[in-house]
């Protein structure tokens, strides 16, 4: 927390917190700023300057939630500034890290060069150690996954577009999900195609002998994943053969409405 009064350095404070949430940082930082500054004499305005304004903005949200206990010290200050002068104002101005504002850039450089050893590093804050967690937990899922027969060998590995097998993540949704969830029935046919539970006729000579398998472009005997999305001339409406990508994965099945739906359910 760095303060200044007519663009002049007053006073900085660097504070190590443990367990913490980003939040409740960030209104710490801004009580400890408020706090101070309305101890100076002759001050009239308080400018707050933060990359985290839905932060600032719980100062002024009357619901019950986490952060009352900074909440109630920050309005009590806030209370006896407005209360010494009818005049007295505040304002909050939003500065996003990536607008690279040269006071910002100093905070974030001091910031990280603070070397002080935590008592308890695996849980330097709330974020880290939900992140670290996650992160523990992702990591013996993809052993699980890769290591055993869980994954199955049906399983197709998707590219992004540096040519690298898509990695699980659980931010946003993941990588996969947000790119066709714009469609029901799109989702439904990514997914056939992924697992390889799709109405192929591989899928049928597995648990449907009896049935029909051979591919209707009567150019294959066994009608298969890797046909349709690669060599069936009944879907080719897109050219474009690098298919194992997951951008072009969603342009062929966005092209070949029919691929990988059931016969008597075209979309």
């Amino acid at each position: 927390m760095h303060m200044h009064i007519y663009n002049k350095p007053i006073t900085k404070m660097i504070h190590h917190v443990v367990h913490v949430t980003s939040t409740k940082a960030e209104l710490f930082a801004i009580r400890c700023g408020i706090n101070q500054t309305t101890n100076f004499n002759n001050i009239s305005k308080i400018i707050v300057v933060t990359d985290s304004i839905h932060a600032a903005r719980k100062i002024f949200v009357p619901s019950v939630h986490l952060y009352q206990v900074q909440l109630a010290a920050i309005l009590s200050d806030l209370r006896n500034f407005f209360n010494h002068y009818e005049n007295n104002s505040i304002e909050f101005w939003e500065c996003p890290s990536h607008l690279k504002w040269h006071l910002h850039n100093k905070v974030d450089k001091e910031t990280k060069t603070f070397n002080l050893t935590p008592l308890y590093p695996c849980k330097t804050s709330w974020d880290f150690s939900k992140k670290s967690e996650s992160n523990d937990i992702l990591k013996v899922w993809k052993m699980t996954f890769q290591a055993s027969d869980i994954k199955g060998n049906q399983f197709l590995d998707l590219l992004n577009d540096n040519n690298n097998i898509i990695e699980l993540t659980y931010i946003k949704g993941g990588l996969w999900l947000k790119v066709f969830s714009h469609s029901n029935s799109l989702c439904a046919r990514a997914t056939r195609a992924i697992t390889n539970h799709a109405p192929t006729g591989k899928y049928r000579l597995r648990f449907f002998p009896r049935e029909e398998f051979k591919c209707l472009c009567g150019l294959y005997p066994i009608e298969s994943r890797c046909h349709i999305l690669y060599e069936c001339g009944r879907f080719n409406g897109y050219w474009n053969p690098k298919r194992n990508s997951l951008s072009h994965f969603i342009m062929f099945l966005e092209t070949n409405l029919s691929a990988f739906t059931f016969s008597d359910f075209l979309v």
